[in-house]
């Protein structure tokens, strides 16, 4: 398995799991919000990454990430946004290694902390989260404008 940045011959794989992790939540996402968040993964503008796991040539699985600033840290913090596997390629240890790699590159780059977070109902996502730290008792609010 390589785990590797997106390059923009990635895209029609790209979109292939992305459409199925937004059918995995049921979600409605714009042909143009599409669009525009894979230009904007590729050019890594405002923060945001894309980093591929592929096998045997097979782009398998993603994570989309956004590095941004904070109040509490000097150092920047790495906010796992999308975090996908092709249901195919489940149970191989792909996701684990995808949350390792941002790991790597947060130590490597001087991160202060990597976060994320899932639907509380969403037990197998869990399992692995869970390796790598227990979820916090913070409750997310969230205002749509």
């Amino acid at each position: 398995m390589l785990i590797r940045d997106a390059f923009p011959s990635d895209q029609p794989a790209w979109r292939k799991l992305w459409d199925g992790y937004v059918a995995f939540y049921k979600a409605d996402v714009p042909e143009e919000v599409t669009a525009k968040t894979w230009e904007r993964l590729i050019r890594k503008q405002d923060g945001l990454f894309c980093r591929v796991a592929e096998t045997s040539g097979e782009v398998c699985g993603f994570t989309l990430s956004v590095l941004h600033a904070g109040t509490w840290t000097t150092a920047p913090i790495c906010y796992l946004e999308d975090l996908f596997v092709a249901p195919e390629h489940r149970g191989r240890g792909i996701g684990e290694a995808l949350i390792r790699d941002l790991v790597s590159l947060g130590k490597t780059n001087g991160w202060s902390r990597l976060y994320w977070h899932t639907q509380a109902d969403n037990a197998t996502a869990r399992s692995v989260y869970d390796r790598f730290a227990k979820a916090d008792d913070f409750v997310r609010y969230r205002l749509f404008l």
